[in-house]
């Protein structure tokens, strides 16, 4: 995500001059705000909506700031956690940092200085965001509407799950993560049985087969092609 993209923020205050407070200062930055007035609310939020970071805080009825911090951190919600707190002892700040807060903030606080946390935390969780989305993608190869998930051992066209043999599989893999190379038949079959070609029959059948699952009209296939007398190659779309 961009800091150019909405944001969804959410604000856990009991407190509703605090909660309103801050809210206009948000969206006058452009982020979207969801409100709750406690740990619950917060939580019931979480759970229907997107949120990308939370200001929540610490003395709170029905549910506690701490509290909820600790629920949606062990339910694996990653996003960044500004505390809030009236108090300025350094056991609080301790406590909630602990429990997997990113940051605290003591009240009274000038608007400006919650806003530059609130930008500081969005713009380290962009940035961990894309990393984590460049990591899963190192896996997963993607031709026109045809992509394959090395770690799910899937393959798609177009949304729609195909079902492939094993063989099936890795002979889309060789091709799809290497576009527009042509593979002999006697390089395929050695490459994925490990062993010398003698047969290499298998190959156009298991070819046809391919084709039948993800073209939808394998005379004239637009990922697996044929380039005759050479091999087989998987097109850059």
């Amino acid at each position: 995500m961009e800091l150019d993209k909405t944001y969804h923020v959410l604000i856990v205050e009991d407190d509703k001059e605090i909660r309103e407070g801050i809210e206009i200062y948000l969206q006058n930055q452009g982020y979207q705000v969801f409100k709750a007035a406690n740990g619950k609310e917060g939580l019931a939020v979480i759970h229907k909506e997107e949120i990308h970071l939370a200001i929540v805080d610490v003395m709170m009825p029905v549910m506690d700031g701490v509290t909820m911090l600790m629920k949606l951190r062990a339910e694996a919600y990653e996003f960044p956690v500004i505390m809030l707190s009236a108090k300025s002892e350094e056991v609080d700040k301790i406590m909630g940092l602990n429990m997997g807060a990113d940051d605290y903030v003591t009240k009274p606080f000038t608007p400006l200085e919650l806003l530059a946390r609130v930008n500081s935390h969005l713009r380290r969780y962009s940035k961990y965001l894309s990393a984590v989305n460049e990591e899963k993608n190192d896996h997963i190869y993607t031709i026109g509407g045809l992509e394959l998930n090395e770690d799910t051992v899937e393959v798609s066209v177009d949304g729609e799950s195909v079902k492939l043999t094993p063989m099936e599989f890795k002979i889309v893999q060789l091709l799809i993560k290497n576009p527009g190379r042509v593979f002999s038949a006697d390089e395929i079959y050695e490459r994925i049985w490990n062993e010398k070609a003698v047969n290499t029959d298998t190959i156009m059948v298991h070819v046809r087969n391919i084709r039948e699952k993800i073209e939808i009209d394998p005379r004239n296939p637009k990922y697996l092609k044929v380039v005759w007398g050479v091999g087989y190659k998987i097109d850059k779309q």
